[in-house]
């Protein structure tokens, strides 16, 4: 295959994976954005075999089967497991990028230009903080770390100080390639740092976490790009590094947090044993309610908003809750999803478990789009969130969350709230809405507490 057919295919797998970004923007285009992009990417690795500096496929089949067998193996991890699976994807991602700079520069050496010794450097040092970060946040995600912040004195100090180090490190090996200890330097604090940089972050930070080692991913694809002269991953590395960083940025926002408070702000305990920092009501008690109350609340309304937390995903209930919600449609009532930005520990997991149980595209809704409706709404289900709902996000100054766009559950007529136990959320406060008179608290499994609720419904008259 020429060179021109190769840069052609090339050209065709960008637009595709332009076309699938864009589909992935709306649930509706999600799936055929997905198809998109699995077609660009069929069509970019296919031409790069056909690259005339490809002189033997002795490795490159044999490495083919096998990330064919572990991308089959991953394919079967459950929609709960996503957050981790993605994380472990970004750490492979991260080590893929950062291999081919050590061997680009272990096989040229010095001979290298500016740019390409400039690229190297990014490369290596970006791919190895996203393989040893990202594999810290599976870590902290799956529970082999604790996802209590881990800091430390002088924890920003030493941290700031290893990334500006590094730059420098970067800018005297582009004056001096003969200095290649410098190089190995910068591949040794990327892996140092990634370990350190997300070891003081805490669980409540985990979605914003994952979304930018995302964007370093991008980015190390697209030095790798420069560095050997390959237009596609230019290309796709740039859409990946902007939408993470883009995306990064909405969740910030969407916790009202700046992203240096992210970064350097060890928030969030991760281990749901936190200090309260909510001043409650005097003589606040919680209702705690049976199956059988939730069902007589729920028969006798006439609408309903479901908000799905990480609780949901825990007790892989999404299917329990699309259950109950069938049953109550039967008899009459409305039922909608309110999907917060941060509701679980990664971009979109709430839509991705709804989307597994088949609820309809067109009964989600965003913040902005159904905080309103709460006023007028008989009864709220919270199934396993926390901080999205707490009331001290807008009354409380003193909050840690103050600020946090949260939704208007305490307007409600009813409020339902599912959770395991008593213990707080991520940020580790107490929610003032548990103790509310018109909020009832039903401990347990979620899975199985909705199970019993839809037995309920259908056996009601």
């Amino acid at each position: 295959m020429g060179a021109s057919l190769i840069n052609f295919s090339y050209l065709i797998a960008s637009v595709c994976f332009i076309l699938a970004l864009q589909g992935l923007s709306s649930p509706k285009g999600a799936r055929r954005g997905i198809i998109i992009g699995i077609v660009g990417m069929t069509v970019a690795v296919g031409a790069t075999l056909f690259h005339e500096k490809i002189v033997t496929y002795n490795w490159i089949i044999p490495g083919l089967i096998v990330g064919s067998i572990i991308g089959a193996a991953i394919s079967r991890i459950p929609m709960t497991k996503m957050p981790e699976r993605i994380a472990f994807s970004h750490a492979f991602g991260g080590l893929a990028a950062a291999f081919v700079g050590v061997s680009e520069f272990y096989t040229h050496g010095i001979h290298l230009d500016v740019v390409a010794r400039s690229a190297l450097g990014l490369e290596v040092f970006l791919g190895f903080l996203t393989f040893t970060g990202s594999l810290m946040a599976f870590g902290k995600l799956q529970g082999f770390i604790t996802g209590a912040p881990v800091t430390w004195p002088g924890q920003n100090f030493t941290n700031i100080g290893m990334f500006f180090g590094s730059l420098v490190m970067l800018v005297v090996f582009v004056i001096d390639p003969s200095i290649t200890a410098l190089f190995y330097a910068m591949c040794g604090t990327g892996f140092l740092l990634g370990i350190l940089a997300v070891l003081p972050i805490g669980g409540a930070d985990m979605p914003v976490v994952i979304s930018l080692l995302n964007s370093y991913a991008g980015l190390a694809a697209a030095a790798t790009g420069f560095a050997l002269g390959n237009n596609v991953l230019i290309i796709a590395g740039a859409l990946d590094g902007t939408s993470g960083f883009l995306l990064s940025m909405m969740m910030s926002k969407a916790m009202n947090r700046s992203f240096s408070n992210v970064l350097f702000g060890a928030f969030g305990t991760g281990d749901s044993t936190g200090v309260t920092n909510v001043a409650l009501p005097a003589g606040a008690s919680v209702n705690q309610a049976s199956i059988e109350d939730a069902v007589n609340v729920l028969t006798a309304s006439q609408s309903l908003i479901v908000i799905p937390g990480y609780g949901m995903a825990v007790s892989q209930a999404q299917h329990a809750v699309r259950d109950l919600a069938s049953a109550l449609e039967a008899k009459g009532c409305t039922v909608k999803y309110a999907i917060h930005p941060v509701a679980g520990r990664m971009p979109g997991h709430m839509n991705v478990l709804l989307a597994e149980a088949n609820v309809p595209y067109d009964q989600l809704f965003d913040l902005d789009d159904i905080n309103d409706e709460f006023s007028r709404t008989d009864a709220v289900l919270v199934v396993g969130a926390n901080d999205v709902v707490n009331p001290a996000a807008k009354k409380n100054p003193k909050s840690p969350i103050y600020g946090m766009p949260v939704f208007n559950v305490e307007l409600a007529r009813s409020v339902l709230v599912l959770k395991r136990s008593m213990n707080t959320g991520f940020s580790g406060i107490d929610n003032e809405l548990f103790f509310a008179p018109n909020t009832m608290m039903v401990l347990g499994d979620a899975k199985k507490t909705l199970l019993g609720m839809v037995s309920g419904v259908k056996a009601s008259e």
